[in-house]
Protein backbone atom coordinates (compact mmCIF):
# COMPACT_ATOMS: atom_id res chain seq x y z
CA UNK A 1 0.00 0.00 0.00
CA UNK A 2 2.96 2.29 0.24
CA UNK A 3 3.00 2.84 -3.56
CA UNK A 4 -0.27 3.15 -3.34
CA UNK A 5 -0.21 5.86 -0.77
CA UNK A 6 2.85 7.30 -2.95
CA UNK A 7 1.47 7.27 -6.09
CA UNK A 8 -1.74 9.60 -4.39
CA UNK A 9 0.36 12.28 -2.90
CA UNK A 10 1.95 12.80 -6.12
CA UNK A 11 -1.01 12.84 -7.96
CA UNK A 12 -2.57 15.67 -5.26
CA UNK A 13 0.65 18.10 -5.75
CA UNK A 14 0.62 17.79 -9.31
CA UNK A 15 -2.98 18.93 -9.65
CA UNK A 16 -2.89 21.62 -7.23
CA UNK A 17 0.36 22.90 -9.22
CA UNK A 18 -1.61 22.48 -12.57
CA UNK A 19 -5.20 23.67 -11.58
CA UNK A 20 -5.30 27.14 -10.58
CA UNK A 21 -9.31 27.28 -9.75
CA UNK A 22 -9.86 26.51 -5.73
CA UNK A 23 -13.35 25.24 -6.76
CA UNK A 24 -12.13 23.13 -9.61
CA UNK A 25 -9.04 21.79 -7.71
CA UNK A 26 -11.66 21.21 -4.36
CA UNK A 27 -14.03 19.12 -6.96
CA UNK A 28 -11.44 16.57 -8.37
CA UNK A 29 -9.79 16.06 -4.99
CA UNK A 30 -13.53 14.94 -4.15
CA UNK A 31 -14.66 13.12 -7.32
CA UNK A 32 -10.93 11.66 -6.76
CA UNK A 33 -11.02 10.39 -3.43
CA UNK A 34 -14.95 8.79 -4.28
CA UNK A 35 -13.14 7.11 -6.93
CA UNK A 36 -10.11 5.75 -4.87
CA UNK A 37 -12.57 4.99 -2.02
CA UNK A 38 -14.73 2.90 -4.72
CA UNK A 39 -11.87 1.17 -5.71
CA UNK A 40 -10.31 0.38 -2.34
CA UNK A 41 -13.94 -0.75 -1.51
CA UNK A 42 -13.52 -3.15 -4.44
CA UNK A 43 -10.27 -4.66 -3.42
CA UNK A 44 -11.51 -4.90 0.05
CA UNK A 45 -14.19 -7.35 -1.28
CA UNK A 46 -12.22 -9.45 -3.61
CA UNK A 47 -9.76 -9.92 -0.64
CA UNK A 48 -12.21 -10.98 1.79
CA UNK A 49 -13.72 -13.21 -1.12
CA UNK A 50 -10.26 -14.92 -1.86
CA UNK A 51 -9.62 -15.18 1.84
CA UNK A 52 -13.03 -17.10 1.96
CA UNK A 53 -12.44 -19.56 -1.26
CA UNK A 54 -8.85 -20.58 0.84
CA UNK A 55 -10.54 -20.92 3.88
CA UNK A 56 -13.13 -23.28 2.05
CA UNK A 57 -9.81 -25.19 0.14
CA UNK A 58 -8.32 -25.88 3.46
CA UNK A 59 -11.17 -27.16 4.64
CA UNK A 60 -11.49 -29.53 1.74
CA UNK A 61 -7.71 -30.66 1.41
CA UNK A 62 -7.91 -31.25 5.44
CA UNK A 63 -11.61 -33.68 4.12
CA UNK A 64 -9.80 -35.54 1.51
CA UNK A 65 -6.54 -36.15 3.51
CA UNK A 66 -8.81 -37.59 5.90
CA UNK A 67 -10.67 -39.55 3.20
CA UNK A 68 -6.85 -40.58 1.92
CA UNK A 69 -5.84 -41.80 5.39
CA UNK A 70 -9.11 -44.00 5.85
CA UNK A 71 -8.11 -45.34 2.14
CA UNK A 72 -4.37 -46.35 3.72
CA UNK A 73 -5.66 -47.67 6.20
CA UNK A 74 -8.31 -50.41 4.67
CA UNK A 75 -5.55 -51.01 1.80
CA UNK A 76 -2.82 -51.88 4.42
CA UNK A 77 -5.24 -54.00 6.23
CA UNK A 78 -6.00 -55.62 2.59
CA UNK A 79 -2.55 -56.07 2.74
CA UNK A 80 -2.37 -57.90 5.90
CA UNK A 81 -5.22 -60.10 4.73
CA UNK A 82 -3.64 -61.27 1.53
CA UNK A 83 0.08 -61.32 2.77
CA UNK A 84 -0.43 -62.41 6.19
CA UNK A 85 2.35 -64.05 8.00
CA UNK A 86 1.20 -66.77 9.25
CA UNK A 87 1.41 -69.03 7.22
CA UNK A 88 -1.29 -69.64 4.11
CA UNK A 89 -3.68 -71.72 3.59
CA UNK A 90 -4.11 -74.54 0.84
CA UNK A 91 -8.06 -75.86 -0.10
CA UNK A 92 -7.64 -79.56 -0.83
CA UNK A 93 -10.43 -81.92 -2.14
CA UNK A 94 -10.45 -85.47 -0.57
CA UNK A 95 -10.40 -87.58 -4.09
CA UNK A 96 -12.43 -90.26 -2.04
CA UNK A 97 -14.77 -88.62 -0.34
CA UNK A 98 -15.32 -85.27 -2.37
CA UNK A 99 -15.06 -83.32 1.38
CA UNK A 100 -13.22 -79.82 0.96
CA UNK A 101 -10.85 -78.41 3.75
CA UNK A 102 -8.84 -76.45 4.20
CA UNK A 103 -4.71 -76.71 5.78
CA UNK A 104 -1.83 -74.93 6.33
CA UNK A 105 0.70 -74.12 3.67
CA UNK A 106 3.61 -76.92 5.01
CA UNK A 107 5.98 -77.82 2.06
CA UNK A 108 7.82 -80.72 4.80
CA UNK A 109 4.14 -82.23 4.75
CA UNK A 110 3.99 -85.36 2.14
CA UNK A 111 0.60 -86.56 3.28
CA UNK A 112 -2.50 -85.73 4.91
CA UNK A 113 -5.68 -87.13 6.60
CA UNK A 114 -9.08 -86.12 5.05
CA UNK A 115 -11.21 -85.53 8.10
CA UNK A 116 -14.02 -86.86 6.75
CA UNK A 117 -13.21 -90.19 5.68
CA UNK A 118 -9.87 -90.58 7.36
CA UNK A 119 -7.95 -91.94 3.62
CA UNK A 120 -4.28 -90.61 3.70
CA UNK A 121 -3.74 -88.13 0.97
CA UNK A 122 -0.40 -87.53 -0.43
CA UNK A 123 0.74 -84.18 -1.31
CA UNK A 124 2.81 -82.70 -4.04
CA UNK A 125 3.99 -79.23 -3.66
CA UNK A 126 6.26 -79.21 -6.75
CA UNK A 127 3.16 -78.54 -8.85
CA UNK A 128 4.33 -80.64 -11.30
CA UNK A 129 2.38 -84.08 -12.41
CA UNK A 130 4.61 -86.83 -13.16
CA UNK A 131 3.85 -88.77 -16.36
CA UNK A 132 3.44 -92.42 -14.27
CA UNK A 133 0.98 -90.57 -11.61
CA UNK A 134 -1.43 -89.09 -14.64
CA UNK A 135 -4.64 -91.11 -15.44
CA UNK A 136 -5.84 -93.29 -12.46
CA UNK A 137 -4.19 -97.08 -12.16
CA UNK A 138 -7.12 -98.40 -9.68
CA UNK A 139 -5.21 -97.94 -6.23
CA UNK A 140 -7.28 -95.54 -5.10
CA UNK A 141 -9.73 -97.23 -2.26
CA UNK A 142 -13.24 -95.56 -3.38
CA UNK A 143 -12.12 -96.64 -7.11
CA UNK A 144 -13.68 -99.36 -9.12
CA UNK A 145 -10.30 -99.08 -11.27
CA UNK A 146 -10.95 -96.61 -14.23
CA UNK A 147 -7.90 -98.68 -16.15
CA UNK A 148 -10.78 -101.90 -16.13
CA UNK A 149 -13.46 -99.08 -17.62
CA UNK A 150 -11.67 -98.46 -20.34
CA UNK A 151 -10.77 -101.62 -21.16
CA UNK A 152 -14.33 -102.53 -20.84
CA UNK A 153 -14.44 -99.80 -23.75
CA UNK A 154 -12.12 -101.12 -26.24
CA UNK A 155 -13.52 -104.95 -25.76
CA UNK A 156 -17.20 -103.31 -26.55
CA UNK A 157 -15.59 -101.29 -29.59
CA UNK A 158 -14.12 -104.59 -30.59
CA UNK A 159 -17.06 -106.24 -30.47
CA UNK A 160 -18.21 -104.12 -32.54
CA UNK A 161 -16.15 -104.52 -35.11
CA UNK A 162 -16.52 -108.10 -35.69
Amino acid sequence: MGVLKDNYTSFLEDIEKNIKNKEDLEYIKLRFADFLNAVLNQMDHIMNYKESEVENLEKKHKELENRLEKIETIVENIEKDIYSDDGFDFEIVCPYCNYEFVIDVDENKTEVQCPECNNIIELDWSGELDDEIQGCHGECSSCSGCDEEENDDESEDNEDDM
